[in-house]
């Protein structure tokens, strides 16, 4: 097989889970990168090599025929615009969570791939999670019965770091953190719940950062993470522009019956997201997302702190508990092969959808929103590997 050539929109940030792709000993490469930012190309360099392509135009690096696959890993606002671009030059598309910030533009991105017939994997990494994958095989085993009801908490300890001091900030780079932080955790209850959102209602507030001391509009923006920044009404520098909630509240109903909750918050002292799955037989709960995290299973009756069944789970290694490494490897045997994924795009598009409406429905008095249908034969595509036949 021939060497898969392989391009990076956007190589600072994200943009680093495309180095565990870089394999030229089994025939995989990074031969160009595209990025803004000098420092970022400067790094990029400096892995891949003095012989990778750097631009600052990603539509040069587009241009190169060589190139087979390309990661999309840019900011949020401009997922629509790069990956359309990369479907239409007839590349393979890595591209990171949420599909875009709108649902008109994934159902466009949809569209094109199915058109093109240039591949489409989406970077919903949590569906490699260790701890997802175990309450998902648990779910299937049918332990715990049919499950019912699902319920998300996601506590997030940095959102002062990573969401109020950038371009994370503005409704118009990320429509809302819901959407943004919230679409890995939409897309892991659909997953494990076996079904997709019909309607949904929200609630949300922007409540404790807007009172925070502000940067200058002409100051660049800094989302580094740092433990020393907290409580939150302590922190200075945040962004001149916050127009995007701190927490966030939505219940689901889903298409086949089922009914979830999900809710956010960015001003916690700790970090982590439980997930909860009542069936008819029991329940699941996970204690820890990744690393050193434990599985808890009730069959019988009984108090909380005595689950019948506790899985314990070790680290792996690799970015995200793991999951970085992993994805990557799942998206190039599916180039390469044809593999089938557990990700999916209508999945993604889908998670999206339940964010964008999410938000509509907390800025407009909490009103039911319904989620739009995909066309049937957009469906059937993605559900058959993307393969016309």
């Amino acid at each position: 097989m021939k060497e898969l050539k392989i391009g990076v929109i956007g190589v600072g940030g994200r943009g680093n889970l495309a180095k565990s792709a870089h394999l030229p000993e089994q025939g995989c490469k990074l031969v160009a990168g595209a990025d803004v930012s000098e420092n970022a190309l400067k790094k990029f360099r400096e892995f891949a090599g003095d012989d990778v392509f750097l631009t600052r135009d990603y539509k040069k690096l587009l241009k190169i025929k060589e190139i087979d696959a390309v990661f999309v890993t840019s900011p949020d606002f401009l997922h629509e615009e790069h990956a359309m671009a990369a479907l239409q030059a007839g590349k393979a598309v890595y591209l990171e969570k949420p599909m875009a910030i709108t649902i008109e533009g994934c159902d466009k991105l949809l569209k094109t791939a199915h058109k093109t017939g240039s591949k489409l994997y989406l970077g919903h990494n949590m569906r490699h999670f260790p701890v997802v994958l175990k309450m998902k095989e648990i779910i299937d085993s049918g332990l715990i019965g049919e499950v019912k009801a699902g319920w998300c908490r996601h506590f997030v300890n940095y959102g002062g770091d990573a969401y109020f001091r950038d371009w994370h900030s503005e409704q118009k780079n990320t429509t809302g953190l819901l959407l943004q932080k919230g679409a890995h955790d939409i897309d892991v209850m659909h997953w494990l719940m076996g079904g997709y959102t019909k309607s949904v209602v929200g609630m949300g507030m922007l409540s404790v950062y807007d009172k925070c001391e502000r940067r200058s509009s002409d100051e660049p923006g800094c989302a580094k993470w740092d433990a020393a920044q907290y409580p939150p009404l302590e922190q200075k520098g945040l962004s001149p522009i916050i127009d995007v909630e701190d927490h966030n509240m939505i219940m689901m109903q889903l298409d086949n019956g089922t009914q979830a909750s999900y809710t956010q918050c960015h001003y916690t002292p700790d970090a982590e997201r439980n997930y909860t799955f009542i069936g008819t037989r029991g329940r699941v709960e996970n204690v820890g997302d990744y690393g050193h995290c434990e599985v808890h299973v009730w069959t019988k009756r009984g108090p909380r702190e005595t689950p019948d069944i506790i899985y314990k789970l070790k680290p792996l290694e690799g970015s995200h508990g793991g999951s970085d490494p992993a994805i990557v490897t799942t998206f190039l045997d599916f180039v390469r092969y044809g593999i089938k994924t557990n990700t999916s795009p209508i999945a993604a598009r889908n998670a999206v959808a339940v964010g964008v409406l999410g938000h509509k429905s907390m800025r407009t008095g909490c009103n039911l929103q319904k989620i739009p249908d995909i066309p049937k034969d957009l469906i059937k595509y993605f559900e058959n590997g993307q393969k016309k036949k």
